[in-house]
């Protein structure tokens, strides 16, 4: 009987190893690399953001240490690429390294206001204090990012609904028209029908060339509006447009002193509170307001002196300002305002809501009823269309 050598079980020279592990196994260290590379430059949703900050204050308020209600943050969250995002904060707390030098590392994921926050809280010794007011701040921005979700969702989907209904009835539809047509011979057909029917089939023809005409513009439009002079061009649209325009400066203006006044409350300096306003506001027109506002107040002006010669702010703010001021509670009367003007965001998107609702039934009903008359046209006229014939 042949007896097996220890070198009967080598691998044969010149051939490749097999990769240690299952093919389950090493598609799950091929996951977590991955999102090991996202960590660093992936953006965190602000409601993921919320339930993070949320749950850090009640840990930290019940005495529990940084670093293991990081721990505890950790296993409970879902998200693959935030959780490898707390891993790296608690082990560079359990190093030696400050919370907001942590948190400092990963801009996407932690914004300039947590941040600001956390070095507020580790200067005066409340880090469990300032992340409940962080958290009360995320919760109030997450409803006020939903009331206008909320708003858009119904019209978004009324006119994708019509889009693809419009789109069924040129390619589908039309075309079994079309041939029955054929059969009236030499008949003239109204304009509107031989209107829909060249539209279908051009539509029939070059789908391919529409949909990348689409995907290209929609390309386009994203890296222009990621530009300087884009993002202008857009915002100045947004500005001049019917309620939408009105709309948009309550949401910033909103923003803007609910930023201003928890910062400003947890001890942040002034000038640092408007920069994170800037950077917080997502709007071109806050953004050289508060240049111009730094800019003063570093020359020893006070906010509401700044705030009467930027024509973005209304009066209310400006007057608000000033007695806050005067009274020694600017960022309580900065809250106020804040808290007034959601009330009007409230109103508008109410009665955007029940305005848009009517509009786009009427909408709906013009463009599929006049698809059906253009297209019934020579059957209700056929007897006139058979006697041209």
């Amino acid at each position: 009987m042949a007896m097996l050598t220890p070198t009967a079980t080598q691998p044969v020279a010149g051939t490749k190893a097999k990769p240690k592990g299952t093919f389950a196994e090493r598609q799950q260290i091929a996951r977590q690399k991955a999102y090991e590379r996202q960590a660093r430059r992936k953006r965190i949703k602000l409601q993921e953001i919320t339930v993070f900050t949320q749950q850090l204050s009640s840990m930290l308020g019940a005495g529990l240490p940084l670093v293991s209600a990081l721990e505890a943050l950790m296993d409970q969250t879902e998200n693959p690429v935030f959780k490898i995002v707390i891993r790296e904060v608690r082990n560079d707390i359990s190093s030696g390294t400050t919370f907001s030098g942590a948190v400092r590392k990963f801009p996407n994921a932690f914004p300039n206001l947590f941040i600001s926050m956390v070095e507020a809280g580790e200067a005066s010794g409340a880090l469990s204090d300032i992340m409940g007011k962080v958290s009360t701040y995320f919760e109030d921005s997450l409803k006020l990012q939903k009331k206008v979700k909320s708003a858009m969702t119904y019209p978004v989907t009324v006119i994708c609904m019509a889009a693809g209904l419009v789109s069924i009835l040129m390619i589908k539809v039309i075309p079994v028209f079309e041939a029955m047509f054929k059969d009236f011979g030499n008949a003239k057909l109204p304009a509107p029908t031989l209107f829909l029917i060249a539209i279908s089939d051009f539509m029939q023809d070059y789908w391919w060339a529409i949909a990348l005409t689409l995907y290209g513009t929609f390309q386009v439009y994203k890296r222009v509006t990621a530009t300087p002079r884009g993002r202008s061009i857009k915002h100045h649209v947004i500005s001049k447009l019917p309620i939408v325009g009105n709309l948009s400066r309550k949401i910033n203006i909103s923003r803007f002193c609910r930023t201003y006044s928890i910062l400003l409350k947890s001890g942040v300096p002034i000038l640092r509170a408007i920069e994170i306003c800037a950077k917080a506001s997502d709007s071109i027109f806050i953004e050289q307001s508060c240049y111009e506002i730094n800019r003063t107040i570093s020359s020893g002006g006070q906010l509401s002196e700044c705030l009467a010669t930027q024509p973005y702010f209304p009066s209310t703010v400006r007057h608000m300002a000033r007695a806050g001021e005067q009274t020694g509670n600017v960022d309580g009367m900065m809250n106020k305002v804040a808290d007034f003007y959601d009330n009007e965001i409230d109103n508008i998107v109410g009665a955007l809501t029940s305005l848009m609702e009517p509009l786009l039934i009427c909408f709906l009903g013009v463009v599929v009823g006049g698809i059906v008359i253009a297209m019934f046209m020579p059957i209700f006229m056929l007897s006139s269309v058979a006697g041209n014939g």
